[in-house]
């Protein structure tokens, strides 16, 4: 608990972003990484809801006709965070779910610009 509370003394408080907040979710979508939706030609449609909830590296570029091309929240592990700057649309929100002792090094080695 001690390392956690030393964690979040370093990083800033922020709120949602303004776009997110004004947001009305009234149909929302949960899409995840396992590659059901290959094939499946549903992009138009998961394009329509208004929050698009995409689950760790999920790849959107090559396979939009599959999965659409929005993305309003990014949630994941540190590990499956997606590698391509690309995978992280400037209007979206990036999740970083933490668990494990080693997610918590990983966030103090971003917010300090270390190497892990």
């Amino acid at each position: 608990s001690d390392k956690l509370k030393d964690l979040l003394g370093l990083l800033p408080e922020h709120d949602l972003p303004e776009d997110l907040k004004s947001k009305h979710c009234k149909r929302c979508v949960v899409v995840g990484s396992g590659g059901i939706l290959h094939g499946s030609e549903l992009g138009h449609l998961l394009n329509q809801f208004d929050i698009v909830i995409r689950l760790n590296d999920a790849p959107v570029q090559g396979y939009t006709d599959h999965v659409g091309n929005k993305t309003t929240i990014r949630m994941t592990y540190p590990e499956g965070a997606p590698l391509s700057e690309h995978e992280y649309p400037p209007a979206s929100l990036f999740v970083a779910v933490l668990f494990k002792g080693v997610d918590f090094n990983w966030l103090q080695a971003m917010v300090k610009n270390e190497t892990l």
